[in-house]
């Protein structure tokens, strides 16, 4: 029998496959939630002060968002798999180009916070004695913050779907079970229960962020 066949012999949702791989499911979507929140994490702690600089140094800002546009622009499958000679079958070789795609997100995002605070409030702050660091701190983050967290929010959605292209390092989260027991075997159920739990995840850690947007930045919800 064709795999094709045998996969249209199966019953779908494969209730029995589901309930002998739970555990599996379980390790995978552990693995899938770590890559995207490490991801996100450090891609964050690079764009953030390349950010800043941007906006305090207006002749920077071109050269970072084309780099960060470049880095972006790279094929997913072919950096993943140009990384393995280097860095092996390891989870560094997923986390490298996953964080590089948030740059150009984070980056971006974070700038239009910065440059969305109000001159009047900035040159006021400045007047009362603010120095630089406590003025970005105390004034512009709070100020900004909704922006900010807008683009975390994006590239918090966009990592969970390229997690699943790791997949192809032996990495991947959901997106090995969609592959290996999915696509490689014909088998429905893997590939759309895959699918399914990363459309979920997506959506309750976006709902997280933006419970979190509310929480820090009280005042933009009123508004």
């Amino acid at each position: 029998m064709s795999p094709l066949l045998l996969a249209q012999s199966r019953p779908f949702p494969d209730w029995e496959w589901i309930r002998r791989n739970g555990d599996t499911i379980l390790e995978q979507g552990i693995e899938h939630v770590q890559l995207t929140l490490m991801a996100v994490a450090l891609g964050f702690v690079i764009a953030f002060p390349l950010a800043v600089l941007a906006s305090r140094r207006r002749r920077l800002q071109t050269p970072v968002l084309q780099v960060t546009g470049i880095l972006f622009t790279i094929p997913s499958l072919a950096l993943f798999v140009g990384l393995v000679p280097l860095t092996g079958l390891s989870t560094t070789t997923a986390l490298i180009p996953l964080t590089l795609y948030t740059l150009l997100i984070l980056v971006r995002n974070t700038i239009a916070g910065l440059d969305s605070v109000p001159t009047e409030v900035v040159e006021a702050a400045r007047a009362m004695g603010y120095r630089e660091w406590t003025l970005l701190r105390a004034v512009e983050l709070p100020l900004a913050l909704p922006v900010i967290i807008a683009g975390i929010r994006i590239a918090t959605v966009t990592t969970i779907g390229l997690v699943v292209v790791t997949a192809v390092i032996g990495q991947g989260g959901w997106g090995q079970m969609m592959y290996s027991d999915g696509f490689q075997r014909q088998n429905l159920t893997p590939t759309l229960l895959g699918f399914l739990l990363s459309v979920a995840l997506a959506i309750v850690l976006d709902l997280a962020l933006v419970a979190l947007e509310r929480r820090l930045s009280p005042w933009a919800k009123a508004r």
